[in-house]
């Protein structure tokens, strides 16, 4: 019985922390695994844009020439870290999707796959995922972390954000 506890106890603290751990870290993959890496934003035909690093630097900051913060991007935009392993990551993606049709020519909604491109995550860094940055035109970018406890709290959270940040509705 003891032993039955043990293993719950270490599965469970292994299940709560599995989006909090590295970014980087890669120890579920199967080194034999190919990846495809995005050599274009990818649409699929939704409104949320996968961004690659050099992508990144041409829509929101090109953090290697630029060492102070300077907005790229001609919409405020959300940047979701995110990796496909993460279950809130998974939660969130399909509320971003819907929140980037409902603010469509307002915001612009990237994406970034942390396991393609560790080297953003760690550059604002990102420790746990999912992870939000808010980019507004003018002014400082904001970090947020983690998504509600349900779809609709999770909703509201975007859409205060963008209100707040984003658009200077206050």
């Amino acid at each position: 019985m003891k032993k039955l506890l043990l293993v719950m106890l270490v599965a469970s603290v292994g299940f709560t922390q599995a989006c909090q751990s590295n970014v980087n870290a890669s120890e579920d993959k199967n080194e034999d695994e190919t990846v495809v890496i995005n050599k274009s934003s990818k649409t699929n035909g939704k409104a949320t844009i996968t961004l690659t690093k050099e992508e990144f630097k041409k829509k929101v900051m090109n953090y290697e020439v630029n060492k102070e913060w300077k907005f790229e991007g001609d919409l405020p935009c959300i940047v979701d870290f995110y990796a496909d392993w993460c279950g809130p990551c998974k939660i969130a993606s399909p509320i971003l999707e819907e929140i980037a049709q409902e603010y469509k020519g307002k915001i612009n909604v990237y994406k970034v796959d942390t396991q393609k491109d560790p080297e953003l995550a760690s550059v604002f860094g990102v420790r746990g995922i999912p992870a939000f940055l808010y980019c507004p035109k003018e002014g400082d970018p904001r970090m947020s972390s983690g998504i509600g406890r349900t779809k609709e709290e999770t909703k509201e959270m975007f859409r205060k954000a963008i209100e707040d940040i984003l658009l200077n509705n206050n």
